[in-house]
């Protein structure tokens, strides 16, 4: 797995989920590589030319930061919130960076709506700052416990 730290200058990006909102993703690449992944197609935008996706992972170390300086913009007051759009934020790599960790310590505090997507476990870390939340939820993706399906998506 190759790791890279980046500085982004934006932390929020449009969210194409249906219904709109905004996206936050704390890395770029995922190091779970699951078979069904939806967001393969970002990795054309990332820079990574040679690498498979799933074998490299930019950590956004600046993002928290960058994030707690746009959040100052009314135009942001009120929209919900998608964490992990096109990578997991509880990946392997959260362990080491916490970014998320910082990004749910910013957004504790602005009042919007916080909807996290994720298949990691680690997720219950932060189940003291979820506490905090008005309104927030933990999606997951669940697999199945067929052995022989498994290895093949997974």
């Amino acid at each position: 797995m190759k790791i890279r730290e980046i500085e982004c200058k934006s932390a929020i990006g449009k969210c194409g989920f249906p219904g709109g909102g905004l996206a936050i993703n704390p890395y770029i690449g995922c190091g779970h590589n699951c078979a069904y992944c939806y967001a393969r197609f970002i990795k054309r935008f990332t820079g990574h030319t040679i690498e498979k996706w799933g074998s490299f992972v930019d950590a956004r170390v600046n993002i928290a930061d960058v994030l707690k300086k746009q959040l100052k913009s009314p135009k942001y007051k009120g929209q919900q919130i998608y964490i992990g759009t096109v990578t997991d934020p509880y990946q392997p790599a959260e362990e080491k960076y916490g970014l998320t960790r910082k990004i749910l310590e910013v957004l504790v505090d602005c009042g919007n709506p916080v909807s996290i997507l994720t298949k990691s476990d680690l997720v219950l870390r932060d189940t003291d700052l979820f506490k905090k939340f008005k309104k927030i939820d933990i999606n997951f993706t669940i697999n199945t416990l067929d052995e022989k399906w498994k290895s093949f998506t997974e």
